[in-house]
C-alpha cells in the first residue's frame, strides 16, 4: 500500500523547549513520506532554538517560515499554501506523539472516502487531571460514544469529548492541536480558515468544519490518531496571554462569529443560553466563581463580545478578514513581478 504524502504544519510562537521537543518527536517518526512546515511567529529565539532550526531548514529536514505576525488561523493558511502533501496535518507545537502516529491519521483517509477530516484523540494534561478529580473509580473516566447533542451545532461543544472518547465514529469537529485534512478541501472547495477569529482563535476549527458540511465530506474521530498535549500555559500559536482581558473578548467574540456565520436562529439561540449560562453565570461544566461582581464582569465581555462578533460579521459584506493571506499573496506577487536584476 502506497501511503501519501502528508504535510504536518506546526504554528508556533513564543515557544522554545516545547517547540524543539515537539519536532524531535516528528523526526523520529518512520513514516516514508513526510514534509514538515513550521511557521514560526516568534520574532527572536533562544541562541540554541535559533541555532537547531537553522539546522534543521539547513539540512532540509524542516521548511522553516518566519512572518512578523501572530494569527493562528494566518499561520495554518500559509502553511496549505505551502504545502504539497494530498493529506495536511497540524499539530501544537507543544505536543508528544506516539509512534504510528501519521499511519493512524493516513490510514482514515485511504480506508474512508468520505472522510475529510480526521480528528485525533488528544490526551490533554488538564482535562485528563479533571477528570481524574471527578471520577469515583481509581481508572480514569472514559467513554465509547459521544450524545447525540455532541452532533448538535448548538451545543455540541459542551459534549463533545475528544479526551475521553475511545470508539471511532463521526463527529463535528476537531480539536486544533490534532487534526488532519484533504487537501482538496482547501484547493477544490477553496474553504479555509477564517482570519477573522483572533487571540488563540479559538473556534476557528469548528468554523472550518461547519463550512465543511456543504462539501458533503465528513469529520472522523480516530483514537488511535492520538497524542499528548501537554498544554503549555505561556507562548503557543496565539498572541495574548488566555488569563487577559484581551482574551475574555476575543473568547466571546470567537464563539459568536462562529453562530452568527454557521448556525440557526434557534442553534444560536441555543449557543448563547449555554454561553451565558456556564461562562457567565459559571454553573457546570465551566465551575467558575459565583461572585456577582464576577459574574457582572464575566457579563459584560459576554456582552461586548457579541456586539463585537456582529460588527465583524457586518463588515464581511465588503471585507473578508483575510489580512494575513491578502499579505502573502501581494508579497508573493511582487517577487513575480519583481525584474530578474533585483532578485536574490
Amino acid at each position: 500500500m502506497t501511503l501519501p504524502l502528508i504535510s504536518v504544519i506546526i504554528p508556533t510562537y513564543r515557544r522554545e523547549e516545547p517547540l524543539k521537543d515537539t519536532l524531535e518527536d516528528v523526526l523520529q517518526q518512520d513514516y516514508p513520506a513526510l514534509e514538515i512546515l513550521v511557521v514560526d511567529q516568534t520574532q527572536t529565539h533562544t541562541n540554541e532554538v535559533q541555532s537547531y532550526l537553522e539546522n534543521l531548514a539547513q539540512s532540509k529536514k524542516i521548511q522553516w517560515f518566519r512572518v512578523n505576525w501572530a494569527s493562528l488561523p494566518g499561520a495554518r493558511n500559509y502553511g496549505v499554501r505551502r504545502a504539497s502533501g494530498e493529506i495536511i496535518l497540524f499539530i501544537d507545537d507543544d505536543v508528544k506523539l506516539p509512534e504510528g502516529y501519521f499511519q493512524a491519521h493516513a490510514r482514515n483517509f485511504l480506508e474512508r472516502p468520505d472522510v475529510g477530516v480526521v480528528a485525533g484523540r488528544v490526551f490533554d494534561r488538564m482535562k485528563l487531571a479533571d477528570s481524574q478529580k471527578l471520577s469515583t473509580s481509581k481508572s480514569s473516566y472514559e467513554i465509547e460514544y459521544l450524545p447525540p447533542e455532541a452532533m448538535n451545532p448548538g451545543i455540541a461543544w459542551y459534549y463533545i469529548d475528544l479526551v475521553h472518547t475511545t470508539k471511532p465514529q463521526q463527529v463535528i469537529s476537531p480539536r486544533g492541536c490534532n487534526m488532519s485534512f484533504r487537501r482538496d478541501i482547501f484547493i477544490k472547495y477553496n474553504i479555509w480558515f477564517d482570519e477573522r477569529f483572533r487571540g488563540n482563535a479559538v473556534r476557528e476549527e469548528s468554523d472550518f468544519s461547519l463550512r465543511l458540511r456543504a462539501t458533503g465530506y465528513h469529520v472522523w474521530y480516530d483514537p488511535e490518531a492520538y497524542l499528548i498535549h501537554i498544554g503549555e500555559e505561556t507562548g503557543g500559536c496565539h498572541d495574548i496571554n488566555t488569563r487577559s482581558l484581551s482574551y475574555q473578548m476575543t473568547f466571546y467574540h470567537n464563539h459568536f462569529l462562529m453562530a452568527l456565520k454557521n448556525l440557526t436562529p434557534s442553534q444560536q439561540f441555543s449557543l448563547y443560553s449555554k454561553l451565558f449560562d456556564c461562562h457567565v453565570l459559571g454553573n457546570p461544566p465551566c465551575n467558575k466563581s459565583g461572585s456577582p461582581l464576577k459574574i457582572i464582569s464575566r457579563g459584560i465581555f459576554y456582552s461586548l463580545g457579541f456586539l463585537d462578533a456582529v460588527k465583524s460579521q457586518i463588515k464581511s459584506f465588503w471585507d473578508d478578514g483575510q489580512v494575513y493571506t491578502k499579505q502573502d499573496k501581494n508579497q508573493v506577487q511582487l517577487i513575480k513581478n519583481e525584474p530578474l536584476s533585483l532578485k536574490s
